[in-house]
């Protein structure tokens, strides 16, 4: 054993110092200037940027207006005035350009040709511009644009103020799920209060795999309970959270003003204050990100907490009991008992993390959607008991 503590250690020491000297290599000139876009192939809308880095050993200055030419089909395109100046780019060091407030210019199918005159020299870069699939455009229809356009008018509902339309989407997005998720916490406590005759079927039927699967379906159908209640609601869920997830990571783009309706296109960016109170909702300090996560762990935790069986006078989880010593048990059936457990702490800790490492506006929407969600949980075991 010591020998391998050894050897891994070693290993270990290697890589670092592997990873230390190479971290440290300093980029060799080679007496060039690497142009090209930010992307071979774009769709439409199209935020357009250009990378351009310095590998010579002296400084390059170029206009953009002047040095650098976009053209489709022969026709040189014409951009906003603010976008010309110059630019200056140190050895061995590189910079963009952002079109992505052009983005009209940049709808039309096709290759879209560059050119860049730079110290006397010509490059020539490319990029294809396409639509997007049907799939996309069927997702951005239905989830994206609607969406969309409800931040845009809860901003400007509120005076441009970020937090508020967060906060304001995720009450009403709760409020569209509020059936969907009703019905699925329902499905919930019923499939808990027929725990015991589905244990009792188990043990019956535990040495009959496929007559133990016609007996639960047989009772769940009795009972009318749906084993998988939950994944409809999930299968509901998840578009509209990637939706809000890319519409706030894209919120500062112009280019998505392609989506904006028409009584909305008067919208400025430059007006969003992302602030709430001391914190950047679009940015990372450890102290905040600390506080929201407890926040939303804790909540996670007591939501969980409710939605799980409790039989009041034994005091305890109403679980299912699965024999370890039986071999023969059927091991296509979940043990309950590690699934409540890794519901109930593993869940909380998951979120607890996720909360902390990403953006803040991240936290107060599940911190706010997990207490509607609590509330509703309570209410609904509240209306089972009676």
């Amino acid at each position: 054993m010591k020998k391998f503590l050894d050897i891994l250690l070693i290993v270990l020491l290697t890589v670092l110092v592997i990873n230390l000297f190479s971290n440290k290599q300093v980029e060799k000139v080679n007496d060039s200037v690497l142009v090209q876009f930010t992307d071979s192939n774009y769709t439409i809308p199209a935020s357009v940027w250009i990378k351009i880095e310095n590998k010579t050993s002296t400084w390059i200055t170029l206009n953009t207006c002047n040095d650098l030419k976009i053209k489709y089909s022969w026709n040189e395109l014409t951009f906003d005035p603010s976008l010309c100046k110059d630019i200056t780019i140190s050895s061995l060091s590189w910079t963009t350009i952002d079109y992505s407030n052009d983005y009209k210019k940049f709808t039309d199918i096709w290759k879209y040709t560059l050119t860049a005159n730079i110290n006397n020299k010509e490059y020539i870069e490319q990029f294809e511009l396409e639509n997007s699939g049907t799939f996309t455009k069927l997702f951005t229809g239905l989830f994206y644009a609607p969406i969309y356009n409800l931040m845009i008018f809860l901003l400007t509902l509120f005076n441009w103020i970020f937090w508020w339309a967060i906060i304001s989407i995720t009450f009403l997005i709760r409020l569209a799920l509020l059936w969907p998720q009703h019905k699925m916490m329902v499905s919930q406590k019923k499939l808990q209060a027929v725990q015991p005759k589905i244990k009792e079927i188990q043990e019956k039927y535990k040495w009959q795999q496929q007559v133990l699967w016609v007996k639960l379906m047989e009772l769940y159908k009795k009972e009318k309970v749906n084993p998988m209640g939950s994944c409809g609601f999930l299968i509901i869920q998840m578009p509209i959270l990637l939706v809000i997830y890319r519409i706030i990571l894209s919120i500062k783009d112009p280019s998505h003003f392609f989506y904006t309706y028409s009584f909305l296109s008067n919208f400025d960016l430059t007006t969003i204050n992302y602030n709430f109170y001391w914190l950047d909702l679009l940015s990372s300090w450890w102290f905040s990100w600390l506080l929201l996560a407890i926040w939303v762990a804790t909540v996670q935790f007591f939501q969980i907490k409710l939605s799980l069986a409790w039989k009041e006078k034994e005091k305890k989880w109403v679980v299912l009991e699965k024999k370890k010593w039986d071999e023969w048990y059927s091991q296509f059936m979940p043990d309950p008992e590690v699934m409540n457990k890794f519901m109930l702490y593993w869940m909380p800790l998951m979120v607890w993390v996720f909360t902390y490492t990403l953006f803040a506006w991240i936290g107060i929407y599940w911190g706010i959607s997990t207490t509607f969600m609590l509330i509703q949980q309570f209410i609904v075991n509240k209306k089972i008991e009676k």
